[in-house]
């Protein structure tokens, strides 16, 4: 129950298929055990500016770095068979998903859930007015420097912790 992985994508544009940065957070038996960061080289390297304003990631930091499918095989080997968990996890998985699918990568080998674990779900039923991740980090005081991608990851596996202690102190 306190093992799972949490995510978050950053992307160059509106196309889900534009990764340019992941986080991941390895969780078990509760403790943060592993953070993975890496910025990822977008098709063609090409940005749209209402993105490069949410997150400040532009074309020259992205220049010489992996490409999705280089960098796939890390990826790979932290969520396979994984619980995966996610702030927003249509969007983290459909990026993950439409990015695979770019590089014609087969996503059904990653043996995941239809659905992740979606910590904007969870906190909606918990009452928030707003469950965006930077209202649920500031009430639940959670650090956060939001919409960089190992931030994100790690808020989102902490918010996830909290509700999993609620839910089994309630039993």
């Amino acid at each position: 129950m306190y093992n799972y992985v949490a995510i978050d994508f950053e992307t160059a544009t509106g196309y889900q298929n534009s990764a340019c940065a992941v986080g991941i957070v390895t969780v078990e038996s509760g403790k943060i055990i592993e953070e993975f960061y890496s910025l990822i080289q977008p098709p063609d390297n090409y940005y749209w500016q209402q993105n490069i304003n949410i997150h400040g990631i532009r074309p020259n930091d992205t220049l010489r770095e992996l490409t999705f499918v280089e960098l796939y095989p890390q990826i790979k080997q932290r969520l396979e068979s994984k619980v995966i968990v996610a702030h927003n996890e249509s969007f983290d998985r459909n990026v993950l998903l439409k990015t695979m699918q770019y590089y014609n990568l087969n996503y059904n080998e990653l043996n995941l859930p239809k659905r992740w674990e979606c910590t904007v779900k969870i906190y909606r039923s918990k009452g928030f007015t707003s469950a965006s991740l930077g209202n649920c980090c500031r009430i639940m005081n959670i650090q956060l420097n939001h919409h960089e991608a190992l931030s994100d990851a790690r808020a989102c596996a902490k918010l996830y912790f909290l509700h999993l202690n609620e839910v089994s102190t309630n039993c």
